[in-house]
């Protein structure tokens, strides 16, 4: 059954246990620990917190009870439509406590990582294609030259790997969320996946957006398929690290009192953008962080490992975009370059792209352009730096010039002696401070 969200076929519902494919010993142990933690006794709140139709709910209710681990509690709720209750017997507490010191989790129930695998193919970013209208739409508010676009669009449609590099201050950041803002559509994000019956959590608040479901119109005479709601329906993941990024932070993170695993940062980016900003200012040189990407890069898989030591190939699709001021042949070797796929500098503007970021800035913090300012900045200021403009810059020297103005108590204007006092801030004077 296709069930189709923007250009992304959503994951069908199970119907019955057998579609499950995972062990009937484990998804029993997640009923009875949830039950327990959260004393719920009633199907339909239970099949809420385990994210299961009810039917599959009350099969493993019904299994339960035939190994004497729950019973009913004889009496009808009248509030629920006289839902049955259930509560835990002796048995099944005892049961509960010694899974709970197997693995805290409890809740929604597992993905296993085959399953996985089949809805990661099914909203790729690689079967993404963005056109140039999409691109210059998101990209609106920054002012780049035509050429630019030309290389991003083929990369970003590519949805492989991308090195932006070039002088600080020039919007690399900014077009990296660009594209992230490009890509639009929607992807199922697993609340966890099982893997050789560990869970690894993978929804992640503060990585991912949840998309916010339609409510079904109770006078329509089709009720809306619903999808597999261990799945949460999210924007396209984006993962932002800087300077911080570590190689440690690319492996699963092992939880010993909860002994669960949570999903490292690659993998909660699946379907979406993982960007390497920065890249040259981490504790690691680029050449080993580049080289932990390669396999990831070239086969679209990546390899994590358990506490046991136990290895195992999960999904890896993901546009990976670094980011640096250096240039690449400074970081890396040729062997790492030809591994990434687009090679992208990021210059500053000229002049006449100067003056547009410029005029656009001022007009958007109603700051009035004066003609006599601007000569001054053009003739006399940039002179002294090689006439060497950057993208920063405008938002710099205006925000500078509005927080003059608001000191002196005058109006917003541009005076060149206003900028030259702004200039001033931009730069720090070469000279030796006597300690």
């Amino acid at each position: 059954m296709n069930m189709q969200t923007g250009h992304v076929m959503a994951p069908p519902a199970p119907i019955t246990l057998a579609d499950m494919k995972l062990s009937t010993v484990m998804m029993r142990d997640i009923i009875l620990k949830t039950m327990f933690r959260k004393n719920v006794d009633m199907v339909s709140e239970l099949s809420q917190a385990v994210c299961l139709p009810i039917p599959v709910t009350q099969e493993l209710v019904d299994l339960a009870r035939t190994q004497r681990l729950l019973e009913a509690t004889g009496t009808l709720n009248a509030n629920n439509g006289n839902e049955m209750g259930y509560q835990l017997t002796e048995q099944g507490k005892a049961r509960a406590l010694d899974a709970l010191a197997q693995s805290e989790y409890f809740g929604a129930m597992p993905v296993p990582l085959e399953v996985y695998r089949e809805q990661v193919k099914r909203q790729s970013i690689r079967n993404i294609q963005v056109t140039r209208d999409q691109l210059t739409g998101a990209m609106g508010h920054l002012v780049l030259p035509d050429d630019l676009l030309d290389q991003l669009g083929p990369s970003v449609s590519a949805g492989r790997s991308i090195l932006m590099y070039g002088p600080p201050g020039n919007g690399k950041s900014s077009i990296s969320n660009g594209i992230r803002d490009a890509l639009g559509d929607n992807v199922y994000v697993p609340r966890a996946i099982e893997y050789a019956g560990q869970v690894i959590t993978v929804y992640d608040p503060i990585v991912h957006v949840a998309v916010p479901e339609e409510a079904d119109d109770p006078n329509s005479l089709r009720r809306k398929t619903r999808f597999d709601q261990r799945y949460v329906k999210c924007e396209r993941p984006t993962v932002i690290t800087g300077g911080e990024l570590s190689l440690d932070m690319l492996d699963l993170v092992y939880n010993p009192t909860a002994r669960t695993y949570q999903a490292p940062l690659q993998l909660k980016s699946t379907g979406g953008i993982f960007i390497v900003d920065d890249l040259g200012r981490q504790a690691e040189p680029p050449q080993a962080l580049v080289n932990r990407w390669i396999v990831p890069l070239e086969e679209g898989k990546d390899i994590l490992a358990l506490q046991s030591g136990e290895k195992f190939e999960v999904p890896f699709d993901t546009l990976v975009i670094f980011s640096t001021n250096f240039h690449p042949n400074e970081i890396f070797d040729q062997a790492a370059l030809r591994r990434i796929f687009f090679k992208i500098k990021i210059d500053g503007p000229n002049q006449e792209n100067f003056l547009k970021i410029f005029a656009m800035v001022a007009k958007k913090k109603k700051m009035p352009l004066d003609e006599a300012t601007l000569v001054h900045l053009l003739k006399v200021r940039y002179p002294e730096i090689d006439n060497v403009y950057a993208n920063y810059q405008p938002i710099f020297l205006i925000d500078q010039m509005i927080s003059i103005c608001e000191f002196e108590g005058i109006p917003y204007q541009m005076r060149p002696d206003l900028l030259d006092r702004a200039w001033a801030n931009m730069f720090v004077k070469d000279e030796k401070i006597v300690k």
